[in-house]
């Protein structure tokens, strides 16, 4: 089916998110749109026709993200089965942290945050504020079907994100950070959830 005038073509927005991961990751979010322009392959127009300033730009980075890293709460059968729903949720999160490009952006991100506020709020507002409503309300339905007692699902979110990336994130954040087997993200992962569903149990 041909796209209308205006559209873009959809390899072409995930070719501009991309190459601006890529481009904020190495070059700061000071980095120049023409730059992620000709990195992924398009005129600047066209970056611009689909994102009209950085900060949207940015906000579609961390969006894609958080849709990859969120996803297992959403899957048919997540919420009759919240402690495998969760040990999921968790397993893509250390995975995501540990990701080089991921960690690279949120380092540049953190050292551009003084001089370009509004791209890290963008950042931080579309990323972690974002991830962990969505979790929030994960736990609110949980609680209303009466398989969970979470009396303050905003803060029980943050504690589940503390207790599976904390010090993986600051880790490789630092460049200290080691690489997880499968079998040690999952272990990680079940084991938060586990102790989780206890302190939340209804």
């Amino acid at each position: 089916m041909p796209r209308l005038a205006g559209q873009i073509d959809p390899a072409k927005t995930e070719a501009i998110l991309d190459a601006a991961a890529m481009v904020f990751g190495e070059r700061g979010l000071s980095a120049s749109m023409d730059l992620v322009a000709r990195r992924a392959g398009v005129s600047k127009q066209t970056v611009y026709n689909r994102y009209g300033s950085k900060a949207e730009l940015m906000r579609a980075i961390v969006d894609r993200r958080v849709a990859e890293i969120t996803a297992p709460l959403l899957v048919p059968g997540a919420q009759e089965h919240p402690e495998e729903a969760l040990a999921a949720f968790g397993r893509v999160m250390i995975e995501a942290v540990m990701k080089p490009r991921g960690t690279s952006m949120l380092r540049m991100t953190v050292q551009s945050a003084i001089d370009l506020p509004d791209l890290a709020r963008a950042f931080y507002e579309a990323g972690p504020v974002t991830s962990r409503r969505r979790l929030a309300r994960f736990l609110e339905f949980e609680t209303a079907a009466g398989r969970m007692a979470v009396d303050d699902p905003g803060l029980a979110a943050e504690f589940f994100a503390g207790m599976v990336i904390g010090v993986h994130q600051i880790a490789h954040l630092l460049g200290v950070g080691r690489d997880l087997e499968a079998g040690e993200i999952d272990r990680i992962a079940c084991e938060a959830a586990r102790r989780f569903m206890k302190a939340y149990a209804s």
